[in-house]
């Protein structure tokens, strides 16, 4: 039988496709920009906070992928990858909720208030990551390899409208006049309240997503051009472990590049806060509770949400650009704008003009968005979508948990608990992703053939 290409979609159906990842991305917005803060109000040392933020990585590494190949092989009257939307975005919500107040719940619980915080941000972490995985198996569910970049581009600039809310919800609520100081062991309002908005923004963006876009059948995929080569024998839960050792050489080149950047932006959301602290207010690394340290909390919010919010124009930028320069050129510019970005944090001593080094983070931010997902997708297998984008996962949160655990004690015994230096690291990380990019990593139009056969061969 005759194969089918598989047909554009228009960019509503883009839109509405992806539109779940805004609220994805709200709930990660508050959670990078407030999780320090709030583990620390509930008395976490700097040295400690990266230990803390292990949860992330380490439920990302175990979920992705076993949701990837969960997604691959099953099928339900609501779709292959919806289903999983809506169980990680209830999760997620009660995650929301539970985290501000592990104070309170203390009350209900035995526990202490920091081990209860813990515990909800390793819930929140791991139902995000169920949600957050099937969206990017989606857009090549989808669409057809050449849509790829405006895929997920698109998921960008969603991902980048709701981390802006998800960011600055905090001051916008201080400004209306809601506290954002409270006794010691307890979270300010403006941050529980804005966890509780998150929560509802995240339901209903999911719920769009679900009600507004129709997944492929199985029997529709078997018709497709693109999977004409792919093995029609069942897969088994075990083959993970194969899929892992067979993933092609332009997949680990990417995951090299994607190790550099994510071990740079650990480094951002984990100690920024500490580092305005400390090196812009002069405050002492010990000084968690005060409200010069709660102030810069709010800061690290605005300052989250402003390279988030630069990341919108890029996103709609990167489209064009790779058609100009090509796409690894173009990851490789944005990773060196976001490396100067993080380095230049450190020389610009007026926090007005601290939005200067967002800009150069907004432009790697759209780029890691996009760009690798984009060049992954013309090395995959369609039946494969979810496992290997469950795999690729792995070069995100392995550099996490690396410098989760050691970036702590690198701050407080080399660096003297000044954060800041330890964020120049980070940026330099980003320098040497960008060098990666450049010398490694081949586009499409530079190995046509190579790259053919590396599909080939996964798909046999």
């Amino acid at each position: 039988m005759a194969k089918k290409i598989k047909p554009e979609l228009s960019l509503t159906q883009i839109i509405n496709m992806s539109m779940g990842f805004l609220g994805i991305q709200m709930a990660f917005g508050l959670q990078n920009g407030n999780a320090s803060r709030i583990l620390a109000n509930l008395g976490a040392e700097v040295h400690e906070l990266s230990w803390f933020w292990l949860v992330a990585p380490i439920t990302g590494l175990i979920v992705q992928p076993i949701i990837g190949h969960m997604g691959d092989n099953t099928w339900s009257p609501l779709g292959r990858r919806k289903p999983y939307f809506l169980i990680g975005a209830i999760l997620c919500a009660i995650g929301l909720v539970l985290l501000p107040n592990a104070a309170s719940v203390t009350h209900m619980f035995a526990a202490s208030a920091l081990l209860l915080a813990v515990i909800f941000l390793a819930m929140m972490d791991a139902s995000v990551n169920v949600a957050m995985e099937p969206f990017r198996a989606l857009v090549g569910d989808m669409l057809p390899k050449h849509q790829g970049t405006v895929g997920f581009s698109v998921q960008t600039i969603l991902i980048g409208i709701g981390a802006v809310l998800g960011s600055k919800l905090p001051d916008w609520l201080t400004q209306l006049g809601i506290l954002n100081v409270a006794p010691k062991g307890f979270v300010a309002d403006n941050v529980i309240y804005s966890f509780y908005i998150g929560a509802i923004l995240l339901l209903i963006s999911i719920l769009y997503t679900i009600i507004t876009t129709r997944e492929y059948s199985p029997q529709e995929f078997s018709e497709f051009e693109e999977d004409h080569k792919e093995t029609e024998e069942p897969s088994r839960f075990s083959d993970i472990f194969k899929d892992f050792a067979s993933i092609p050489a332009q997949m680990k080149k990417l995951g090299i590049v994607q190790f550099f950047s994510w071990f740079a932006l650990f480094t951002m959301w984990v100690f920024t806060t500490s580092a305005l602290a400390t090196h812009h207010m002069g405050l002492s690394p010990e000084d968690t509770h005060s409200k010069a340290f709660n102030d810069a909390g709010d800061l690290t919010g605005k300052l989250f949400g402003m390279y988030n919010l630069w990341a919108i124009p890029f996103a709609f930028l990167l489209t064009p650009i790779a058609k100009w320069i090509g796409k690894k050129q173009t990851h490789a510019l944005a990773l060196l704008c976001g490396g100067l970005g993080l380095i230049s944090m450190y020389f610009i001593k007026d926090i007005n003009h601290l939005w200067i080094s967002m800009v150069g983070l907004g432009f790697a931010w759209a780029s890691i968005l996009a760009m690798p997902y984009a060049m992954l997708i013309e090395v995959i297998p369609q039946k494969k979508m979810g496992v290997y984008m469950g795999i690729f996962n792995f070069f995100i949160v392995i550099p996490q948990i690396i410098n989760g655990l050691f970036g702590g004690p690198i701050v407080s015994g080399v660096f003297g608990k000044q954060a800041m230096d330890y964020v120049v690291v980070g940026g330099v990380c980003m320098l040497i992703g960008a060098l990666v990019t450049m010398i490694f990593v081949k586009s499409e139009d530079e190995t046509p053939k190579e790259i053919e056969e590396e599909i080939k061969q996964v798909h046999f």
